[in-house]
Order: structure tokens, then C-alpha cells, then sequence
């Protein structure tokens, strides 16, 4: 005999199931998982191995590792969560690396790297979860993004290649998806005080690199590498919570765009490009020509 309504109500529901990418302390991935925790979702948080978070004070939460670089350890970690779950509602593609430099002189591992993990990654992530969400008709995938994706800056052209062609490849995705009943959500985030600045700066540290043709930027591309990290940067939790939210609202949006910089960079992304050039040439030392 079927149950009744009273008998169906009374059943508990499962928690939502949610997948997080680049979740190490000290990032935004990090806080995604307090947020979403915080909303009665079971947290899924993954980064490379020897950054899994502890979030052992979180009451309903893994952790498992996952490369957003692997296709192999993608696909296990999806397969372990499938297993011991038997769903997975919410897909969050955080993980990221910064890449500083001017173009011109980047080493090519580096530039292959930012893109392997900031474009590539999200869709060997969608990959593996695709088929089960369409399968179960739901499931919502999100993208986090950046505003430098519509306005790129100077000394930072592959992130912001690299962001650019996750809002491209999201807007695509939305309407393939949208027949099967998957949301997916595209986050453009402003300046958000965390890690990567941090990281930015270290990596031009341990790589040493002296630039041959922009020997006289080298301290404008240092601190370009730390240019979100400013004291107006919105806090990683307030970000975070405010993202979460939106995400499990009733009807997600299409898009959330949020944080410190984001109506600037609105309006540099509208702005005739010499306005936008004379702006970015003043604000990261490009207004000056090298002598000879």
C-alpha cells in the first residue's frame, strides 16, 4: 500500500548533497562550505591532497581530495561521493590559480597551468556530474568566474583568459543543461580578501623570474599579484553566505555578480577601450614609455 500524504511528510528529507572544489583554509572554497553547511546542505569538501580541509567543525561534512587537473581523480572523487550518498544536488567549481606576468614572458607551463585548472577543470568536473543530475532531472552547477573576466587588466592576462572563457563556456552550458532540468549559476566575484594574493606573490618569489623585457614593471607586476587584496576587499564569509544563499534560493539565478570593484569593472567593461586602456595603463604603470 502507497503512504499517505501524513506518513510522506512525516519521512525526513535528505540533506542536499553539495560538491566543492578548492576548498583549502584561508580561501573562498572554504568558506562556500561553512555557508552552505549553514543552510542545512551535507558539504563535500575537496582540493589537491595535501590541502584537504579539516572541517571538523562542521556537524554534516567530508572531505576527500580531487585535482581538478586529473580526469582520474575527478571521476573518483564523484564516484565516491554517488556512492555514499546516492545523489549529488549541487556542484561548486571554485578551485583556481592566480598566473602573474606580462604575456609576453610568461613561461608556457605556467600560462597551461592556469587555464588546466581554471577552465579545464570545471568542465572535467561538469563532465562526471552531468549525466547523474540529467538522469535525476535537478541538480544545479556552479561557476565561479571573475570581473576580470569582462575587463582584463594588465600583468594578468591568462587568469584573465582563463575567466573569460568560464563565463563563455557557462553561458553555453546554461542552455545545454537547461533541458534536463540542471541550473547552472555563473558567480563573477569582485576583490574578496583570501589566499590567492598570498599565492600570487609566492609563486613570483619561488620562481624568481627576472623579466627581460619588463625589467622596469617588475614592482608594478608585484603588485599587481596582490591587487585584490586590498583593505576594501569584501570578506570571504560575507561573499560566501551571500553566494550560498542565492544559489539555494527557490528559482537560482543566472548569475551573481558581487564583492568589492564590481560596479568599476561594470563600467570598464562598457567603457570605449581607450577610455578602458587609459584607465588600466595609469593604474598599473603602463602610462610611460621604457628608454632604449
Amino acid at each position: 500500500m502507497a503512504p499517505n500524504a501524513g506518513e510522506e511528510d512525516d519521512k525526513p528529507k535528505k540533506k542536499p548533497v553539495v560538491l566543492i572544489t578548492g576548498c583549502a583554509k584561508g580561501g573562498i572554497g572554504y568558506e562556500y562550505c561553512h555557508a552552505f553547511s549553514s543552510l542545512g546542505c551535507h558539504v563535500v569538501a575537496t582540493d589537491v591532497p595535501d590541502r584537504v580541509p579539516d572541517l571538523a567543525g562542521l556537524d554534516d561534512a567530508d572531505h576527500l581530495p580531487l585535482d581538478v587537473s586529473s580526469d582520474e581523480s575527478v571521476h573518483s572523487a564523484v564516484e565516491r561521493v554517488l556512492a555514499a550518498h546516492g545523489r549529488l544536488d549541487v556542484l561548486v567549481n571554485n578551485a583556481g590559480v592566480g598566473c602573474t606576468g606580462p604575456l609576453a614572458e610568461l613561461r608556457g607551463e605556467a600560462v597551461r597551468r592556469a587555464m588546466d585548472v581554471n577552465f579545464l577543470g570545471q568542465l572535467r568536473t561538469v563532465r562526471a556530474v552531468a549525466p547523474h543530475m540529467a538522469a535525476r532531472g535537478t541538480g544545479r552547477v556552479v561557476n565561479v568566474g571573475s570581473v576580470v573576466g569582462t575587463a582584463a587588466t594588465p600583468w594578468a592576462g591568462t587568469y584573465c583568459a582563463s575567466k573569460a572563457a568560464v563565463h563563455a563556456a557557462t553561458d553555453a552550458l546554461r542552455l545545454e543543461l537547461r533541458p534536463f532540468g540542471v541550473h547552472v549559476v555563473k558567480v563573477v566575484p569582485g576583490a574578496v580578501r583570501s589566499g590567492l594574493g598570498d599565492a600570487n606573490t609566492a609563486r613570483l618569489r619561488a620562481e624568481e623570474v627576472e623579466w627581460r623585457m619588463y625589467g622596469g614593471f617588475a614592482a608594478a607586476i608585484a603588485e599587481r599579484a596582490r591587487a585584490s587584496q586590498g583593505g576594501r576587499a569584501t570578506d570571504a564569509r560575507v561573499f560566501a553566505a551571500h553566494v550560498a544563499r542565492r544559489v539555494m534560493s527557490a528559482r537560482p539565478p543566472r548569475e551573481i555578480v558581487y564583492g568589492n570593484m564590481t560596479l568599476l569593472f561594470a563600467a570598464l567593461a562598457a567603457a570605449p577601450l581607450w577610455a578602458r586602456d587609459a584607465f588600466f595603463a595609469r593604474r598599473f604603470g603602463l602610462d610611460r614609455t621604457l628608454p632604449r
